[in-house]
């Protein structure tokens, strides 16, 4: 790893924007990181979290947001569009310059959550719909942008991104409970609030990202650092910069990520038919694992895990509703280390852990419906191992498709493979909405009647 100067970081100003200012702003904050790859982890570190938090924070605010409205509406209003964004997006969104998308999450992203939070008490609940939809079509639009950028950066951004998103888990909903319950801001003022967090994208983009490696590796079919005209020194520096970052997971495709950063092929083809072929090619092995896992822990979370439950004399906690919360926050821990994992564990094959993960989700709903697990502390452990899993698969699937996708289809591929994680998200709710009823109303024919007993305390 190589230590940059502010007067030899080789940072160049992003097209469209006061070039010499944003330019003195990013190398003091270069120099106050001292390392191009400290800067690229952190950049991404927000990305992934500022990303997924308001996700998380608007499913923790379901209840409060529309009453007795069913909180599926929710969850779908949350995913349906960020779906749709993935599966639509990644087939131009390359004509659109990066800088220009951060500008549009950041209105799109602020303006839903103040639509949300200026809404007064549960009505109108279709205009704080709209509000989450313009959050979850800047959160597709985010994700699919930002594992697009890790193309140009390399393993190091990868890691940065995965505990990013992962942490945004256990921020979100720790936020959120902070907020209204401990230190007893409204619901609306908690909201609000939420509305600035998107600003830290601009400054993580514009201010603390490093930008030499992205400007070298959107120049498309010319060698493209004569074309830059950086001095010998910036080139160097650039082509260590790269290279660095496969020190966290050395390999030979990783070399080919540096490289790539420096140099693209002059002719390739491109449009619909060529994407479409791409697409095609992704589907066994990095696509149908990373729905596969997250069909079965969504189903886990939303439709088995609130059946899960015990005498409340043979658990740690005094409330039937106190599970599912902490159900939430071992899966979330649990992703939170998965996603952080891929510097020191690699995953190649992804269809082992999916396959885990479905064997969970067959346990655990076989559970919910004979009750054979002695104890609540067995099934603590399987949810924390269902957050390893799922975290687990979805970033070294992205790690796999850096290292084994040819240069000039890795960016697009990054972003299209992304539309795995909202599709399992989209089908595990439409299967949960009828699971957790016919599970639990399972349990109520056999005389176990705890499920029914919180959703009358909630109604």
């Amino acid at each position: 790893m190589t230590g940059r100067s502010p007067s030899s970081s080789g940072l160049l100003p992003m097209p469209g924007t006061p070039g010499s200012s944003w330019a003195v702003y990013r190398a003091r904050i270069q120099l106050l990181l001292s390392n191009l790859d400290v800067a690229v982890v952190v950049a991404f570190w927000l990305f992934g979290l500022i990303n997924n938090v308001l996700y998380v924070i608007i499913l923790s605010a379901a209840q409060d947001l529309v009453g007795n409205v069913p909180k599926g509406v929710v969850l779908l209003a949350d995913v349906m569009p960020s779906f749709l964004t993935k599966l639509i997006a990644p087939y131009f969104i390359h004509k659109v310059p990066y800088w220009f998308r951060i500008l549009v999450f950041i209105a799109l992203s602020t303006g839903g959550m103040l639509l949300v939070a200026l809404m007064p008490g549960h009505k109108p609940v279709a205009v704080k719909m709209i509000g989450v939809v313009l959050a979850s079509l800047s959160s597709g639009g985010g994700e699919l942008s930002f594992l697009g950028l890790t193309h140009y950066y390399g393993h190091v951004s990868l890691a940065g991104w995965g505990s990013g998103t992962g942490a945004a888990g256990l921020i979100g909903a720790g936020f959120y409970v902070l907020m209204t319950d401990w230190i007893g801001f409204s619901v609306r003022t908690t909201l609000l609030f939420s509305a600035a967090l998107p600003s830290i994208m601009f400054i993580s983009f514009f201010l603390i990202l490093p930008h030499g490696p992205l400007h070298a590796g959107r120049q498309k079919g010319y060698d493209v650092l004569p074309e830059l005209d950086l001095e010998e020194e910036e080139v160097e520096q650039l082509s260590q910069s790269a290279a660095s970052s496969a020190l966290l997971a050395p390999g030979p495709s990783v070399a080919a990520t540096a490289y790539s950063a420096l140099t693209h092929p002059k002719h390739h083809p491109s449009g619909i038919k060529a994407h479409l072929q791409r697409t095609k090619a992704l589907i066994v092995p990095y696509m149908a694992p990373l729905l596969l896992v997250y069909v079965a822990e969504y189903t886990i979370n939303q439709g088995v895990a609130p059946t899960l439950l015990f005498p409340l004399k043979e658990t740690p906690f005094s409330e039937l509703r106190e599970f599912y919360p902490f159900y939430g926050f071992l899966y979330q821990l649990g992703v939170f280390i998965s996603r952080s994992s891929t510097p020191f564990i690699r995953i190649r094959h992804l269809y082992l852990p999916s396959f885990f993960q479905l064997g969970n989700l067959i346990v655990l709903a076989l559970h919910a419906m004979f009750f054979f697990i002695p104890s609540v502390y067995i099934v603590f452990i399987i949810i924390f191992w269902e957050g390893l899993l799922g975290g687990g698969v979805y970033v070294n699937c992205f790690a796999n498709i850096l290292e084994e996708v040819p240069a000039h289809d890795r960016e697009f591929s990054l972003g299209a493979t992304s539309v795995s994680d909202s599709g399992g998200i989209c089908v595990a709710g439409l299967i949960s909405i009828f699971l957790e009823t016919w599970l639990c109303d399972w349990q109520v024919s056999r005389g176990r009647e705890w499920c029914r007993n919180i959703q009358a305390s909630r109604g």
